[in-house]
């Protein structure tokens, strides 16, 4: 049987490639092909086409801007899995694209199944849209226990798998101390993200410095591009308080006292390894308006949304200004009280994400989908 994948970005990368191994541990005659990122094409191979370093875009107007690039991908995608027929397609996170998708293949009435893993977040910008959800996709896999609800109140069949994330850090912990005089900073793994949200960093760093010389900081860039752009804005801080390190998120996030963080699956990172820390977020004025008049939640950070308060302190666009964030690291790096109250909400939050194993639970949910199309031919 054939499976036909869709992911767009690097953290959809990682999670879908563990999902394929995982549905292959279970039956090694599946076939997967599709469009991703490198993890998944190792899976797949070289038939699995790699287009994450141009699909993966950030903000309103990037995507307007390669508008003629995803539409001849679409059109590409479309022909590709009329042209393969595959049992199944697996739509991962990708919202933009991968729903319109899902649209266009239910018009063309294809008999593959229709599944998506790491559900878009329509609670977020469009509960209306679940509804709508319930006649384009067979099957929704949730990574947080609220969304299945959601779904399942709407009539469209979905199931609680857990978070990917939780089996990926299990493996990534290190036996260490943290330095009462590292702070942690984590811009982003997009060019874009590390454009807007370093230089607030920066001129953060300058102000902790004035009030304690001793600090120093590490921050994690995703890549040896990113590396660059954060040295070449750093300048004068960069080899002198501040270490860049490559692909080394967890390791930071276990040495650290407290951090800066990005809004992004690195907050949920952060609550894992029990780094106190403060929630920093920057776009492009047009993104954050467009955002602002879809979204309906009360917060940006996944920790406090699953926490259903402020457990992380956010400074959002106009209010990511250094001097408020100096002062709310400043408290982590002192109050013991304070620390101590948001490590234990961390334990909370983390508990509600299902523990490891998510992957193999997501790939029997598929391969039990599967069964319903050809019952004698999956294990």
């Amino acid at each position: 049987m054939t499976i036909y994948f869709v992911a767009g970005e690097v953290s959809a990368d990682n999670h879908a490639a563990a999902l394929m191994r995982s549905l292959r541990a279970l039956d090694p005659t599946l076939k997967f092909i599709g469009r991703g990122g490198p993890q998944m094409q190792q899976v797949a191979g070289t038939r699995f086409k790699n287009w994450i370093g141009d699909a993966a875009v950030l903000g309103l107007w990037e995507v307007v801007r390669k508008y003629g690039y995803f539409r001849e991908q679409f059109r590409q995608t479309l022909a590709e899995i009329q042209e393969s027929k595959p049992d199944a397609v697996v739509l991962i996170d990708y919202p933009g694209f991968n729903l319109r998708l899902a649209r266009a293949l239910r018009a063309q009435s294809q008999t593959h199944r229709m599944i998506y893993y790491i559900s878009p977040q329509v609670w977020a910008w469009n509960p209306g849209r679940i509804k709508k959800m319930a006649g384009l996709t067979d099957l929704v896999l949730c990574i947080f226990p609220f969304e299945a609800d959601l779904y399942t109140a709407s009539g469209l069949p979905a199931v609680f798998v857990g978070h990917p994330m939780i089996e990926r850090l299990e493996t990534q912990r290190i036996d260490t101390h943290r330095d009462p005089n590292l702070i942690g900073l984590f811009p982003g793994s997009r060019i874009r993200e590390v454009r807007k949200i370093f230089p607030v960093m920066l001129e953060t760093v300058r102000l902790l410095l004035e009030a304690k010389p001793t600090l120093h900081f590490q921050v994690a860039a995703a890549s040896e591009e990113l590396a660059h752009e954060i040295k070449e804005k750093g300048k004068n801080l960069v080899d002198h308080a501040i270490e860049i390190k490559i692909a080394a998120t967890p390791e930071i996030m276990q040495l650290a006292w407290a951090g800066i963080v990005a809004s992004g699956s690195a907050t949920l990172e952060a609550a894992y390894f029990q780094m106190p820390f403060v929630l920093i977020y920057k776009v492009a004025w047009a993104t954050y308006i467009a955002a602002r008049l879809a979204v309906n939640v009360d917060y940006l950070g996944m920790p406090n949304l699953l926490a259903a308060k402020e457990v992380v302190p956010e400074f959002i666009q106009h209010e990511a200004k250094p001097d408020a964030i100096v002062k709310a690291v400043a408290s982590l790096m002192k109050d013991v009280n304070a620390r101590d109250r948001m490590i234990s909400e961390f334990d909370a939050i983390i508990s509600k994400l299902g523990g490891s194993g998510a992957s193999d639970r997501a790939a029997r949910a598929i391969l039990q989908e599967l069964q319903m199309v050809a019952p004698s031919t999956t294990q």
